[in-house]
């Protein structure tokens, strides 16, 4: 019997990892489930394929892989158990939450889309304060298809070219904007960070809307934004054809007071809490996945 394919889901904190993608020498997510692997036996060269790459830092309620397991085991092992397998030899901040046994010619990365969260709490100039409409029109100005030269980090190799679905304002139970969401199939790297830096450069007045506009429509003269950090990504969900969806929102927890005093220390609490509120966020995830 040729070898099974089983598709795991799984989540971590991207800040106990320098990246998804194995590298030499440092801790990374695929490193650490290839040590997984190889601990049960089941590891061959190419056996793993993940669905998406995440920076160091960048955290993930779920990404997705396909695992072809060794023939002696094919098609007698549950996915489940493969799941609770690879969970006892990982950390744990990485949590392999799903399982499913999915068709043998199944590619991870083809998925139907990919949705981010971006907590902007982590940017220390980010206002306690922000417009929703006026956040909703930056959100609207990078939906679409643009060429995306100026707002990620750019590859010789990947067209600049992306299609963004939906962007919309995070707003927390306060009824506080804290970041935004952004549906795509594909992104480019640092696109989303980058994103969120022109957001709060709008916001601080450093630029104006029409800036980022024309960042979008005239990409031949270039500029520079920013880049956000990379501890308030997350990689919150794939819609993938081989399984079913897990699109829903974050049920937030609510860590940050809604009265906050105007001092620089204050800020810097504002900033630790923020990073609280998402791992608390996605644990809470992970509990109910």
């Amino acid at each position: 019997m040729d070898s099974d394919l089983i598709m795991v889901a799984f989540g971590y904190h991207g800040s106990a990892f320098h990246g998804s993608q194995v590298q030499p020498v440092v801790e990374t997510v695929q490193g650490n489930l290839i040590k997984a692997l190889k601990s049960l036996k089941w590891w061959s060269e190419g056996c793993l394929k993940i669905s998406s790459r995440t920076d160091a830092g960048v955290s993930a309620r779920m990404n997705l892989a396909t695992i072809k397991l060794p023939n002696e085991i094919a098609g007698k092992i549950d996915p489940i158990l493969v799941k609770n397998a690879i969970n006892h030899n990982t950390p744990e901040e990485i949590v392999v939450w799903g399982g499913f046994r999915v068709p043998p010619d199944t590619r991870s990365r083809f998925a139907i889309s990919r949705t981010y969260f971006y907590h902007c709490g982590v940017i220390p100039s980010w206002p306690k304060e922000v417009d929703i409409i006026e956040f909703k029109e930056m959100c609207s100005v990078v939906i679409g298809r643009h060429d995306f030269t100026n707002l990620c980090r750019n590859d010789p190799d990947r067209s600049p070219i992306r299609t963004i679905d939906s962007c919309e304002p995070w707003v927390d139970p306060n009824g506080r904007i804290i970041g935004f969401s952004v549906k795509a199939e594909s992104f480019l790297w640092n696109q989303i960070r980058r994103i969120a830096a022109a957001f709060d450069s709008i916001l601080s007045g450093k630029i104006l809307l029409k800036d980022l506009q024309k960042a979008l429509d005239e990409p031949q003269f270039r500029v520079d934004f920013g880049r956000a950090p990379s501890d308030g990504l997350i990689l919150w969900t794939i819609e993938h054809e081989s399984i079913k969806s897990f699109s829903n929102l974050p049920e937030f927890i609510e860590i940050i007071p809604k009265d906050i005093n105007e001092s620089k220390r204050a800020d810097e609490r504002l900033n630790s809490l923020s990073k609280l509120e998402i791992s608390t966020l996605l644990e809470r995830e992970w509990l109910n996945l």
